[in-house]
C-alpha cells in the first residue's frame, strides 16, 4: 500500500485511534498521543497540515516497531479499507 500524500494531523490522529492511541496533551504546534497496547508508547506529531512524507515515515517507522509490524501491514491496518 502506498503512504498517503495527504494526510493531515487530524487523518493521523483518527487512524491511531485504532491502535490504542489516545490525545495525552497539545503543547503549540504538537500533538502527543499515547498507547498502553503492547505496553505503553508514546508519540508526538506536528499539527501541519498536510503532514511531510519524511516526517509521517519516521511516525510509522516509530509505531511499527512498537508494534512490531512491517511497513504494509501497519498501513493496511490504519488505511485500509
Amino acid at each position: 500500500m502506498k503512504l498517503p500524500r495527504d494526510l493531515s494531523d487530524q487523518d493521523l490522529v483518527k487512524a491511531l485511534k485504532k491502535l490504542g492511541y489516545e490525545v495525552s496533551h497539545q503543547t503549540g504546534s504538537h500533538i502527543r498521543l499515547t498507547t498502553q497496547q503492547q505496553g505503553e508508547h508514546h508519540i508526538t506529531i506536528p499539527a501541519h497540515n498536510p503532514l511531510k512524507v519524511g516526517t509521517l515515515t519516521a511516525i510509522l517507522h516509530n509505531i511499527g516497531n512498537h508494534f512490531q509490524l512491517n511497513r504494509d501491514a501497519l498501513l493496511n491496518q490504519l488505511f485500509g479499507k
